[in-house]
């Protein structure tokens, strides 16, 4: 499953508006991947905790490569996530803004497929694939 909602980039000098496809797989259960398009390109790919994310909703959580807590804009409330890139010199960071509405019917929809605490990994399963390899 998988929605498209417009997210927002900070920049020095303004901000940019682009299309995320967040999107989840009961295969991979605490998983969301979020893709931040132009177009049909991919610009980044981020694969994000669905606890997290959830939380972000409501209090700050996070901490390293990312970072989630809640925030208001335009007169909405909307979740900030702070990525940190891999160069020291702090190019690679970036803040994006999503519509916490938007991803609040997205992460209900998630827990449809599964609900939250019934997640559940077949670490015997992933092992024997990553050993056959």
């Amino acid at each position: 499953m998988s929605a498209l909602i417009v997210v927002r980039l900070e920049t020095a000098t303004g901000h940019v508006n682009f299309l995320a496809r967040f999107s989840y797989d009961g295969g991979d259960p605490y998983v969301v991947q979020a893709e931040f398009l132009d177009g049909a390109n991919v610009l980044a790919r981020w694969h994000f905790d669905r606890q997290m994310l959830a939380e972000g909703l409501h209090r700050p959580v996070g901490e390293g490569d990312v970072a989630f807590r809640p925030a208001k804009g335009s007169g909405r409330d909307e979740l900030r996530i702070d990525l940190v890139g891999a160069s020291a010199d702090r190019e690679d960071n970036a803040v994006v803004f999503v519509d916490a509405r938007a991803l609040r019917g997205f992460l209900d929809e998630t827990y449809a497929v599964i609900a939250a605490g019934e997640e559940f990994l077949d670490l015997d399963k992933l092992l024997d694939e990553f050993l056959a390899r």
